[in-house]
């Protein structure tokens, strides 16, 4: 019962953090659609707790539905191919009152059924729900910033001069990917775990900063979607406000765009495993930018700058590899979840390894995979190089 306990109360600290960001649209912005792929932010307020409900209430419990229309109609996101944009209306949607008593009501019903609930099921719904408060803070960000308040906190800005980039020599050896039987808890596609060898190679120490970037947009490369430029002059769109550029923050760009700076450089993205092998080499850094700590990112040197080794693989922004999202030998989906991963190994998602400054802490384990579109602009995706 004590695990079963700590869930729990990891469900009520998930639950503060998707409050906190619905508390941030005003309230009559909650039928606008920041990101036009996506569904409009009231189909989120009502997501996370149709989930909860469909999961715990209806498929572990078989508890008979209460608003089994709520139950449908929050069940799914949605990830539309390029160019297939969704066309609902606000009017197709429930009103706020209603949607807060759907959610009250199923807040009370599962709170009442914690203890029946398998654990696995239990860590499910805490990380689909904190996954969420990343993936809307994506959504938020795109938000007008008179459709939302701002926290009263100041960003972090970056220094003035450019940060000069430099490699570290990573040593042949093994990387351990994905997550054996006895875990306490992974998603589908951590299983199995896998060894793989990895020649050496080397890795850019940092980041890859938007000074570094700003030479490539000189050369004619677009602009990455994360900036705006006024009077010639560049800024950051920032969570609540634009920012001159802070020239030594990690620069946010599609895996794409990424793909195209590093040919540029005459370099390469790592591939996973060349991610987890330069993790296994690199230092811990404590109090990295990660778990909600800031809205934005934060230097790519603060925090941890061992001149051998790299720098901030956990945090301060996901990080694009070079390999297409593939299950490991010996998946298997989740009878529960069979869409969670599945439907994504078509080779046209990435894998993105690391943690940005909306991860939760616990989803930032090195078996962790994240996964996007290589043109999909709107995550806090960053970069660097490797070389043979």
């Amino acid at each position: 019962m004590r695990t079963q306990s700590q869930l729990g109360r990891a469900i009520e600290e998930a639950r503060e953090q998707t409050d906190a960001l619905f508390r941030a649209v005003r309230p009559d912005s909650f039928y606008e659609r920041p990101i036009p792929e996506r569904h409009r932010i009231v189909f989120y307020l009502g997501h996370v707790e149709a989930f909860d409900w469909n999961l715990i209430g209806r498929f572990a419990l078989d508890r008979r539905p209460f608003h089994a229309e709520f139950d449908h109609l929050f069940a799914f996101g949605i990830d539309p191919p390029p160019g297939q944009l969704p066309g609902d209306r606000p009017s197709d949607w429930p009103s706020l009152a209603e949607v807060d008593r759907y959610n009250q009501r199923v807040r009370d019903e599962i709170d009442d059924l914690l203890d029946q609930v398998p654990e696995q099921l239990l860590h499910v719904a805490v990380e689909h729900r904190l996954m969420h408060a990343e993936t809307f803070a994506y959504i938020l960000h795109q938000l007008d910033y008179e459709r939302k308040t701002a926290p009263a906190l100041a960003p972090e800005l970056g220094i003035a001069e450019p940060l000069k980039s430099r490699m570290v020599e990573i040593p042949a050896g093994t990387a351990q990917l994905g997550l054996d039987g006895n875990a306490a808890f992974g998603w589908d596609n951590e299983f199995q775990a896998l060894a793989v060898e990895v020649p050496a190679f080397s890795m850019g120490q940092h980041k890859v900063t938007n000074a570094e970037y700003l030479e490539f947009v000189r050369q004619g490369a677009a602009a990455p979607f994360f900036w705006a430029e006024h009077a010639g002059r560049w800024f950051h769109r920032g969570m609540f406000a634009e920012i001159p550029l802070p020239l030594d923050w990690p620069v946010y760009v599609t895996h794409s765009e990424a793909e195209a700076y590093a040919k540029w450089r005459g370099a390469a993205l790592p591939t996973e495993a060349q991610f987890h092998r330069a993790a296994s080499v690199a230092p811990e850094e404590p109090g990295a930018n990660l778990d909600f700590r800031h809205w934005d990112p934060v230097p790519v040197h603060a925090r941890g700058n061992q001149a051998d080794a790299p720098s901030q693989l956990v945090g301060n922004g996901w990080e694009w590899t070079s390999t297409v999202f593939a299950p490991f030998p010996g998946f298997t989906p989740f009878p529960f979840y069979q869409n969670y991963s599945e439907p994504f190994f078509d080779g046209r998602h990435y894998v993105l390894k690391g943690a940005s400054p909306r991860t939760a802490a616990r989803l930032a384990r090195p078996s962790f995979r994240n996964w996007f579109r290589p043109a999909y602009p709107y995550i806090y995706a960053t970069f660097r190089l490797v070389e043979p």
